[in-house]
Order: C-alpha cells, then sequence, then structure tokens
C-alpha cells in the first residue's frame, strides 16, 4: 500500500512512528506547498492517505464520499483510493473524543473552544457528542458565534478550557493562548498540541494542580482510527495506551540539575549509554556558544554567563531523546526550568557537601563553605523544579539504578 501523509510543514510530526507499529504498511511523509498540494489530489497515486493542516478542509472538493461525521465538521483527514474514487472521513473526532473521555467527565460542563481552525469545529461536534453544558467559542478576529479573548476573561463559570489552536507548539514553545490565572473555575485543560509533550497551557495548569492532558493520547488514538478505516480491519484498542506511553517515553528528555560536583556530568553520560539516548552538557554548549571557557565568560561578569545558559537551555527544551546535564545554577532563571520542562523529566541529583568537588574550574565553587552556602541557598529551587530527586552518595552504580527506576515510574514503563 501507497499510505501517507500530507501537510505543510511535517518536520515534526510523529505520524509515520505510529502507523508503521499498528499497520501492515510503510508509512510518508509528504510535505506539500499549495500547488503541489493540488497536482497531487488530482494523480490519486495513492492507497490511502492522512491530511493535516492546511488542508483538511481544501482536500474536500477532491473527494468522491464524505461521511456524516466528516461532512459535519467540515474538516478530512483520512482519505483511502478506492478503485480511484476517493472515500473520505474525519478520524480526529474519534481521537479527541476518545482523549477527552479517557482523562475528564464534561458532561453538563461549559467548556471554552480556543480556536476557529479545523480542529475547532471537530472539538465543538465531540463536545455535542458529549452533552457538554454550553459551548464557548473563542478566537482573534472573529464575529458572532465568537467571542474575543477579553471577552472570555469575562467568562468566571468557564469549567473546561479546549485549544484546538497551534499556539504552544514547537519551536514557540513558551507561548499559550489564555493565561489560568485568569480562569477562577476551570477544573480541566486539554491541548490537542503534543510537541512539546507538556505545553506552556498544561505546564501552568500542573502548577495549579489543574487536571490537563495534551495532543498525543488524541494523535495516537486518531491513528489507530484512520489505519482501521485504510485497512478495513479492527485493531487492539489497548494499543492506543501502549503506543502513547512509549512514544512519550522515547521522546521526553531526562534533565540533571543539583549542584556543581554533585556528578550529573558523570551519571548522565552514562544513564545516556544505558537507555540509548543522546547526551549534552549545557556547560559544554555554553563554552561553545561563546567560543571561550566558563571563567573566561565569568570575568565579564556572571549575567554575561547566565544569559548564555538561557540561550542554551531553550535550544535543549526543544529536543528530545536526550539526557541534558546542567550546570547548578541553572534554577536561578525560572524560565530556563519552565523551557526544560515541557519535554523533560527533570531529576535533582543530591550529593551530601562534604563529598561534592571544590574548584576544578567551576568559579563559584572556591572552598568548602561557599558550596555549604551555595547549598543552603539553592536546596528549595532544586527541589521546586524537579520532578524526583536521586542521592548520589555512594557507588555510581546503585545511583544510576535508582535513576534508572525512576525513569520508569515517571514513564509508566
Amino acid at each position: 500500500m501507497k499510505v501517507g501523509l500530507i501537510g505543510e510543514k511535517l518536520g515534526h510530526s510523529f505520524s509515520k512512528i505510529i502507523h508503521e507499529q499498528i499497520a501492515p504498511y510503510h508509512y510518508d511523509l509528504i510535505p506539500l506547498n499549495e500547488d503541489e498540494f493540488h497536482r497531487f489530489m488530482k494523480e490519486k497515486n495513492f492507497d490511502a492517505i492522512n491530511v493535516t493542516i492546511p488542508y483538511k478542509e481544501k482536500v474536500i472538493e477532491y473527494c468522491d464520499e464524505i461521511d456524516e461525521k466528516a461532512r459535519k465538521i467540515h474538516a478530512v483527514n483520512a482519505i483511502k483510493n478506492v478503485n480511484g474514487k476517493l472515500i473520505a472521513t474525519n478520524t480526529d473526532f474519534d481521537g479527541l473524543k476518545r482523549m477527552i473521555e479517557h482523562h475528564f467527565n464534561i458532561q453538563n460542563k461549559v467548556v471554552a473552544i480556543c480556536g476557529s481552525g479545523g480542529t475547532s469545529k471537530t472539538a465543538y461536534a465531540v463536545c455535542e457528542a458529549l452533552n457538554v453544558k454550553e459551548i464557548i467559542q473563542v478566537a482573534r478576529n472573529r464575529t458572532a458565534p465568537y467571542i474575543s479573548y477579553d471577552q472570555m476573561k469575562k467568562r468566571s463559570d468557564i469549567q473546561i478550557i479546549l485549544n484546538t489552536t497551534s499556539v504552544g507548539m514547537s519551536p514557540d514553545i513558551l507561548s499559550q493562548i489564555v493565561d489560568l490565572n485568569d480562569f477562577e473555575s476551570c477544573e480541566g485543560v486539554i491541548d490537542v498540541v503534543y510537541n512539546p509533550l507538556l505545553t506552556a497551557l498544561c505546564y501552568q495548569a500542573k502548577k495549579k494542580h489543574i487536571p490537563y492532558v495534551n495532543g498525543l493520547e488524541m494523535l495516537v488514538a486518531q491513528a489507530v482510527s484512520a489505519a482501521e478505516f485504510f485497512i478495513g480491519e479492527k485493531i487492539d484498542p489497548s494499543k492506543i495506551d501502549v503506543l502513547t506511553r512509549q512514544i512519550f517515553r522515547d521522546k521526553q528528555n531526562i534533565v540533571l540539575i543539583g549542584m556543581p560536583g554533585c556528578g550529573k556530568t558523570t551519571l548522565g553520560k552514562k544513564l545516556s549509554e544505558r537507555i540509548g539516548f543522546d547526551f549534552i552538557d549545557l556547560d559544554h554548549e555554553i563554552e561553545k556558544l561563546a567560543q571561550r571557557s566558563i571563567p573566561e565568560i565569568f570575568e565579564e561578569g556572571e549575567e554575561v554567563f547566565r544569559g548564555l545558559e538561557s540561550e542554551v537551555c531553550m535550544k535543549a527544551a526543544k529536543l528530545t531523546h536526550h539526557v541534558i546535564s546542567c550546570g547548578g545554577g541553572v534554577i536561578k532563571k525560572e524560565i530556563n526550568m519552565k523551557a526544560l520542562s515541557l519535554n523533560s523529566l527533570i531529576i535533582y541529583i543530591r550529593r551530601d557537601v562534604d563529598k561534592l568537588v571544590v574548584g576544578n574550574g567551576r568559579p563559584l565553587s572556591k572552598d568548602r563553605d561557599t558550596l555549604l552556602h551555595m547549598e543552603q541557598e539553592r536546596e528549595p529551587f532544586y527541589i521546586k523544579y524537579s520532578d524526583a530527586c536521586v542521592e548520589n552518595n555512594h557507588h555510581l552504580e546503585d545511583t544510576l539504578d535508582k535513576l534508572m527506576e525512576v525513569w520508569n515510574e515517571n514513564t509508566g514503563a
């Protein structure tokens, strides 16, 4: 079978990984500009395709049959070619409905849908199917029935916020569509964005202890539904959870924070070898960026160093499948930790002060008293920004085993 995904920009797509694990076909990513899209659809040189932004509505003109679900949403994301006849459906509906039902009960809730694109129409249909109390449609520069984001802030009764826009998607990972501090009644956040693994909106929900879900599960669930449509066979639904966990585990970074000399770099290299991830040391990345050593950078002032550190943190935050060792002071800027949190499990490596390495080219670790004062100052932030803490006071292999245990616990392995 000739199967694949068409869209404009597909560099961050996980669809190939998903489809090739759930169905017996090779799956191609086929980026197309506007002219190429129309030529591709006229030629019909495929057995089945998924369709993504910006062609979910434009593709309708080429379809011979559209099911009621896709017709109602006025968007198509799956087409199969049956003897030259293009039959279309929308499996985003199935994916979003499954994800919402798996995490929330939104019946009789007031739901705000952010966005006016094709996915917002899918979300509207899903909310109707799940019998919500009221649907509030929010968008920029649109007229009724949409309201503006300023008007949305006046709706203090909003209980569920559902983001269908691309705001927060990599590479613009720190953007978020709304500030949850404006919505005191919010009791759930649903974001269809899946890259990064945790959007800035969901990060804020996490910090405010509001239940949330990102779009990875929706992506997997709709892919399973699409594959069933393509091959005409049912797929075990348990594969959705298994594959969602697998992709999350494979894409998530592991970030090590802690005091200078606590063993982050040594542990990070060993851990990356053990689990097959790539490794980077942010201090080394800073030196490469500045083209001089860390002591030389500090001669210009600590703020110069912290600025470079934030720059490499932003780059590292967009990576996946990495073990990342951070400098001891990375926690001094909240923006660093927020960015790193979006794609990463953050582990605090704690080592007793009398076991920390003194000096060794570290400008702020000149003697034991300085280290003790530094630890007292920084430890609350290491705890605040970490997902777990691992002691590194004994054998290296024991610490590595504990790191593996923490990683497995946090990725559902």
